[in-house]
């Protein structure tokens, strides 16, 4: 039977860790262990850490644009702190009701706004963690133009926790937009919607996110057949500028826009509750391939549209990444298995890795030598 610990400061989790290797027990590390079915299945431990009970606001500037908390605060804590001065970190990650602050970065998911915003690599200024050493370790600081360690920072940042445990987290803040508008467009097939999408890009318009759903994703969002999804902010006169350059789309504000956005956000977590064998594929490919890595797939996709990566839900999970069934990914598209069944067994996540596996292992060989952090978490190699 696992041990629980669950300590309530950046040095008892060290201390934790440190007790926890020193005795050669193998550790399951999180936050509130809400995407268990994300990554690679966890091999059997012996005790499980949990970074819930760190909930604390560190340092807070808000004419500085920074905020320093807790791995274990709730994001959606730290979402409706920020609001209150009208700031936000637009990662919009999957279970954001949820989950962690660590566990968001820790994953490194993000989610609509990634087109303008980037992932949590682009936010986080400062990183400090805990090793299986027993120490502490800063990485960054609470300036933003302040690199000194940020690498080994970035490191911990969809690392599924299996080099070290994220103490505490220090982010650049974004102003909250004054408007935001989406503009939603339907089309006959994803070319004539991703010629819609280059179109926008490629103009003086810079939104914030555009994501094309297919039928069967738009369908469960309450839309019909190949939906564009622009979303927009900034000044009133911003906006209406997108309104006159798409003049035929349905534009949202509000509660209706919000409505939409968190059907998106939330789809993986809804997706994997309604099946329970069911899987989420992220197919990473270059813009021009896009619509040849998602035409082939009935099933529902949501896609980046303007970043080239598209998720492919399954309700049963495919044993490989080739070309069974209907999924054909375009050529040269990185694919991975990023949830699936409880039990994986048997399961290809990860395509073979390629050169750089090898300097992974050397970094996981440095930080965790005994390998008993989350042994199997990063897709089962790691």
């Amino acid at each position: 039977m696992q041990d629980l610990k669950q300590p309530e400061s950046a040095a008892e989790l060290a201390e934790v860790l440190g007790a926890e290797s020193a005795a050669g027990h193998r550790v399951e590390l999180g936050g509130r262990f809400t995407k268990t079915r994300w990554g690679g299945p966890i091999g059997e431990s012996d005790t499980r850490v949990s970074t819930a009970r760190m909930t604390k606001v560190l340092e807070y500037e808000p004419r500085d644009l920074t905020i320093s908390v807790e791995a274990g605060m709730p994001y959606a804590e730290l979402t409706a702190l920020l609001a209150t001065n009208k700031q936000m970190v637009p990662l919009d990650p999957p279970y954001a009701g949820s989950a962690t602050v660590g566990g968001v970065l820790a994953a490194n998911q993000s989610g609509p706004r990634r087109r303008l915003f980037g992932t949590g690599r682009d936010l986080v200024i400062g990183v400090q963690f805990a090793t299986m050493a027993g120490k502490l370790v800063q990485a960054g600081g609470m300036v933003v133009k302040n690199v000194a360690g940020l690498d080994m920072g970035k490191l911990m940042i969809g690392s599924w926790g299996t080099l070290a445990a994220i103490a505490t987290v220090n982010f650049k803040l974004i102003p909250q937009d004054k408007v935001r508008r989406t503009f939603l467009q339907t089309f006959d097939s994803p070319t004539e919607a991703l010629a819609e999408r280059s179109r926008i890009v490629q103009s003086v318009l810079q939104p914030a996110a555009v994501d094309l759903l297919n039928p069967a994703a738009a369908a469960k969002v309450g839309k019909q057949g190949w939906v564009l999804a622009v979303g927009t902010g900034g000044s009133q006169a911003l906006v209406d500028r997108y309104s006159r350059e798409v003049p035929t789309a349905e534009a949202l504000e509000g509660e209706a826009e919000r409505a939409f956005w968190n059907g998106v956000e939330n789809f993986a977590e809804n997706w994997l509750v309604e099946n329970a064998d069911g899987a989420v594929v992220r197919a990473s490919t270059a813009l021009q391939d896009l619509a040849a890595a998602i035409a082939g797939h009935d099933e529902p996709v949501i896609a980046r549209a303007a970043n080239g990566v598209a998720y492919l839900y399954h309700a049963m999970a495919p044993k490989g990444l080739g070309k069974p069934d209907k999924f054909w990914p375009a050529p040269g598209a990185h694919l991975v298995m990023e949830a699936g069944p409880a039990d994986r067994a048997g399961l290809t996540q990860w395509a073979e890795p390629a050169s750089g596996f090898e300097v992974m292992e050397k970094i996981k060989q440095m930080l965790d030598p005994r390998n008993l952090l989350n042994k199997g978490r990063l897709y089962g190699r790691i």
